[in-house]
């Protein structure tokens, strides 16, 4: 019974009106908590078979607690479509000046009560959301496949990482502490590390869930709330977080979801009760929010692009390095900052190195997203499809060798025949001077490159605007550690890649970010420092 009444003052938030029969049903469903239940008021369709099945009829908004419809008829509206089957998924619902100042609210009042609880109660909240996470793993995951188009398989890993990171700054909320400093005569100086406020975050379109998660968690463990936009092609996911919070204990308020593009982005960055900014997208798009938010000198955090390096030694074990070439270049079907696409090799494993590369790349299972045995999806939408198989048209043009894939892909399966898949592609005979190797492609292509010594491949791997990530395959473990120092990355690999705990800090160098993500050294980032002088004598004055 508790439950439906915060239901029904979610809905009276919302409407600022009388309950219609229509939602005190929803409400007494949702009330019960079951994950089924919900999802059923929100998902319809079969779940756990493939996709085409999955519509999505609830409003994606969220805030005052509860989905929100925006009701004003030209409030903007926009088909997201799914990636496996091309087929519209549901109609997004565009957020103005009015949604986003509600939700800006909504987030204020939630930080007047959050930010006053002990980080033992607010540790308890995260804990109880991350449980929650935990038991709707494979809802959440089906729902980020067919919103995104990447395999069941890694979708599964996206939501265990959101898991985890709310679960470790669960932890830090409760060890959140300043310093004690003892001066003359008694007297002493104090620190404070104090929460921001309203914080927004704004997700990319790759990691939607894992992204949301990698934002909020740190930021309410430091005490702030969050006003959240997820990427206008991917808006499913960032609301099932929004519920868990709520369903988990946290204030109404305290993790806000608004939907819509580059007019919402914009409107929440100017917003004057935002006290931070934290991005996940272009280094183009990246400049512009942090420009904006320099007009209200608000602090950033920017997760921006990359064009990483992967350098393998003729001294490396082969089968591992071929395996650590291939995690950097095709997860998420290519669409990963941190792909490793620059592929250095040394010259004399070269044909080696390429024979087992080609083999392992045309042996990876393309299909549908939603079945076990797939390991390669739908790229996320039709326009970024043809943008990829364009680069790839001109690599050829500018004289690389396509050693395998690079061209559109029709499963078998008739319902997928208008999806956004093309096979994972391997460049061979790169220079450094090729569009494929100087810009991201952000989809499945590697751009293979031979290198003679180690001087020369790190002055090439250093050459670029970009410092993300960066990578080495060796068994010298003293050239290993060598080459990570003089690389220019701020996120680096040894005999391995694309592996990111959520106990160390993500972010790069250079015109990649700024700022980081994961790690204790991510609550620098959402917290501010007071410094507190105690005097215990007399004041000694000059006047």
């Amino acid at each position: 019974m508790a439950g439906l009444i915060r239901t029904l003052q979610q809905i009276r938030c919302e409407r600022g009106s009388k309950f219609s029969v229509r939602e005190m049903k929803m409400a007494l469903l949702s009330s019960l908590g079951t994950p089924g239940l919900r999802g059923a008021l929100y998902y319809t369709g079969t779940r756990s078979s493939s996709s085409g099945t999955l519509h999505i009829k609830e409003p994606l908004n969220f805030w005052c607690g509860g989905r929100v419809n925006i009701k004003d008829v030209k409030a903007k509206s926009e088909p997201v479509y799914e990636p496996a089957t091309g087929r519209v998924l549901c109609q997004l619902q565009a957020c103005g000046a009015t949604e986003v100042d509600a939700a800006v609210r909504s987030a204020r009042a939630a930080f007047t009560v959050w930010s006053k609880l002990a980080g033992m109660e607010r540790a308890r909240v995260m804990l109880e959301a991350a449980r929650l996470i935990e038991k709707r793993r494979e809802e959440i995951a089906e729902i980020e496949v067919v919103n995104n188009g990447k395999s069941i398989t890694e979708a599964r890993l996206d939501v265990d990482s959101a898991r985890l990171c709310i679960e470790y700054f669960a932890g830090q909320a409760t060890v959140l502490s300043g310093q004690h400093v003892q001066l003359a005569g008694g007297s002493f100086a104090y620190t404070r590390r104090e929460p921001l406020g309203v914080c927004v975050g704004i997700g990319a379109w790759n990691y939607p869930i894992q992204i949301a998660a990698w934002k909020s968690a740190p930021a309410i463990a430091c005490g702030n709330s969050m006003v959240f936009k997820p990427s206008p092609v991917t808006p499913a996911t960032a609301v099932l977080l929004a519920e868990i919070y709520s369903q988990a204990g946290a204030p109404e308020g305290l993790f806000n979801v608004v939907q819509g593009g580059v007019e919402t982005g914009s409107l929440l960055c100017h917003h004057p009760d935002v006290a931070k900014i934290s991005f996940t997208g272009s280094v183009p798009t990246g400049k512009k929010i942090m420009e904006m938010a320099s007009r209200g000198v608000k602090p950033v955090t920017l997760e921006l692009g990359g064009k990483s390096p992967v350098i393998i030694f003729e001294d490396s074990d082969l089968e591992n390095a071929v395996r650590g070439a291939l995690m950097a270049n095709f997860l998420s079907q290519g669409q990963v900052c941190s792909n490793g696409t620059r592929v250095f090799v040394q010259s004399s494993i070269v044909p080696q190195f390429l024979k087992e590369v080609v083999r392992r790349t045309k042996a990876i299972l393309i299909g549908d997203p939603l079945l076990e045995e797939t390991r390669m999806g739908a790229l996320v939408s039709k326009p970024h499809l043809e943008k990829v198989l364009g680069y790839v048209d001109q690599a050829k043009k500018e004289g690389a060798r396509v050693l395998c894939g690079g061209e559109p892909f029709i499963p078998t399966d008739p319902k997928l025949k208008d999806g956004y898949y093309m096979t994972p592609c391997v460049l061979d005979g790169c220079t450094d001077d090729m569009t494929c190797v100087k810009e991201e492609i952000f989809g499945p292509v590697m751009s293979v490159l031979s290198f003679d010594t180690e001087d020369e491949v790190l002055r090439r791997a250093n050459d670029s605007s970009l410092g993300l990530a960066a990578g080495v395959f060796t068994k010298d473990i003293k050239r290993a550690h060598r080459v990570i120092e003089n690389l220019q990355a701020g996120s680096c690999f040894i005999n391995n890649y694309n592996i990111t705990p959520v106990e160390v800090p993500f972010g790069g160098y250079k015109a990649s970010g700024i700022g980081r993500e994961n790690g204790q050294v991510t609550i620098e980032f959402y917290s501010q420092l007071k410094t507190v002088v105690v005097e215990m004598g007399d004041v000694d004055s000059l006047f």
